[in-house]
């Protein structure tokens, strides 16, 4: 069905013969035009040009090539994990339901799921490692460098994966999280300004959520960060789960992978996607949300806290979020106005923004909590794919310089 030049949803599938998942990722990379459909304000329509234009392009690609550039673009899965995935508009973590985990579970038990450890008894881990005392807090970049410090330090002498037995990396995998963990715990209390007493009570055994509540001086905020970093532990096949487990697959050590995850959760598209959402929220204050939700528009600019290309319904890990906060109102005009304007549900990058809003938590805290969640599932990802021992090696489809026929004969 169509209203003038704009198509619906299954009329521009039917034209370009995909999937929802790559329809969406083709409006979200610029390429197709949509906006809401005013008869159905949470349904989306597509300019008809714009499909029609990529349809053509597509046919004209053979379908092998065609496959594989969908398969990376919000398409299909193209490598096999039992971890996570999304299904029927949920979130899943080994089968469970990550927002029925997030009622009742802290991240260090998402970690026992996902790393397929043994149920954790008596204290937890952080108080088994033989009570050393705090490093003197380091507040020189705050904790992203304190993590990458941390990280690179490990991956310089780390042993690869290649090669050792399932047990020994997840001894070293408990050990590994620890020390990154505690790392940035510590800038963020040298940001904090804590005091030598506090400092120690970050080594005492408490769930992370409780210490980084602690860290941050809002101890009332533990349980909404306990929330968000078990909603957060993992989220499939990622861009920065991606990066990981092609690090893995080399044999690297678990370190180096979940570095390499964390440069790409670095990017503004992905983990850094909160600076954006915060820019958003100035000019919100500053004219208003209506008005800056229709100068983004007409600028061409994507709104980066509404939509996701997996959860057409809205994203489930936000309204788990969003339901336990009283929104600032800032925030509040923005989730209304874009619902009335976009048709499209808030993601978790806003969910995070407002908790960190409503909490009273520093401008990075949001990129913390995704980081330190995601490293979960990061290392849960690392080792599957070594314990799978295959190469990730996709080929590139070439569109450089021509080559000359004689080059290609001799090769």
């Amino acid at each position: 069905m169509s209203r003038g030049q704009w198509l619906n949803a299954p009329a521009a599938l039917a034209l370009l013969q995909v999937r929802a998942q790559t329809l969406y990722a083709s409006v979200s990379r610029g390429r197709i035009r949509a906006r809401p459909d005013p008869e159905q304000p949470r349904r989306s329509l597509y300019h008809g040009e714009d499909v029609r234009r990529w349809a053509q392009r597509r046919r004209g690609q053979p379908r092998r090539e065609r496959v594989a550039a969908d398969t990376i673009a919000w398409g299909d899965p193209i490598l096999p994990s039992a971890i996570s995935t999304v299904a029927h508009g949920r979130l899943w973590y080994r089968g469970q339901d990550a927002v029925q985990l997030s009622e009742r579970a802290d991240l260090e038990q998402v970690a026992a799921l996902l790393w397929e450890l043994a149920p954790r008894r008596g204290k937890p881990a952080d108080s088994q490692r033989g009570g050393t005392q705090p490093r003197v807090a380091d507040d020189a970049g705050g904790a992203l460098q304190a993590a990458y410090r941390e990280l690179a330090a490990h991956a310089g002498r780390d042993a690869p994966m290649y090669g050792r037995a399932a047990s020994a990396l997840r001894t070293e995998a408990v050990m590994l999280y620890q020390d990154l963990s505690q790392a940035m715990l510590q800038a963020i209390a040298g940001q904090s300004r804590l005091c030598a007493r506090a400092l120690r009570a970050l080594h005492a055994g408490s769930p992370l959520h409780v210490r980084l509540a602690e860290a941050w001086r809002q101890p009332a905020a533990a349980d909404a960060i306990r929330r968000a970093l078990v909603l957060l532990a993992d989220h499939e096949l990622n861009a920065s789960t991606f990066a990981t487990r092609v690090a893995a697959s080399t044999g690297a050590a678990l370190s180096a992978s979940v570095l390499a995850g964390f440069a790409t959760l670095s990017g503004p598209m992905h983990g850094g996607a909160a600076a954006a959402i915060q820019s958003l929220v100035e000019e919100v204050q500053a004219a208003g949300a209506e008005r800056a939700i229709l100068a983004a528009l007409a600028q061409g600019r994507a709104l980066p806290a509404f939509g996701h290309p997996l959860y057409p319904d809205g994203d489930v890990r936000a309204a788990a979020l969003l339901q336990h906060l009283t929104l600032p109102p800032v925030y509040a005009s923005l989730h209304a106005a874009a619902q009335s304007l976009l048709g499209e549900a808030p993601s978790v990058d806003f969910a995070l923004c407002a908790l960190a809003a409503a909490m009273r938590l520093p401008a990075d805290a949001p990129f913390i909590l995704f980081a330190l969640a995601r490293a979960v599932g990061w290392i849960a990802h690392a080792l599957e794919q070594r314990a799978c021992g295959a190469l990730i090696r996709p080929r590139a489809r070439y569109i450089g310089a021509p080559i000359a026929a004689e080059a290609a004969a001799h090769r």
